[in-house]
């Protein structure tokens, strides 16, 4: 993908990882939006990777949201295309993601 459509698409699964902590975790969400806002992104190696991700971070109870894309530009419809995990302490996101690289 495109940097535009990269950094589109973890805008997406910012927002809808930020809109399921306000239902399940308010107090992470108000938190988070009370100070820095803090978000990095990193780099999966492969689909299968972000699943497991996603499985192990839901497994933590933390907010997950992964995006599957239209398929109105770069990629076919349904192609996962990002994943975001959190808001949430930093030690349990941290569990999850720590190993990963720097995008």
């Amino acid at each position: 993908m495109s940097i535009g459509k990269t950094s589109a698409q973890a805008a997406h699964a910012s927002v809808s990882a930020l809109e399921k902590c306000r239902k399940h975790n308010p107090g992470w969400a108000r938190q988070w939006l009370q100070s820095e806002q803090r978000k990095i992104v990193l780099r999966a190696d492969s689909l299968r990777e972000l699943k497991v991700l996603e499985t192990r971070a839901g497994g933590l109870g933390l907010p997950v949201a992964m995006v599957k894309d239209m398929g109105l530009t770069e990629v076919p419809p349904g192609t996962l295309t990002a994943l975001a995990i959190g808001p949430a302490p930093s030690d349990k996101v941290d569990r999850v993601t720590g190993s990963l690289p720097l995008l």
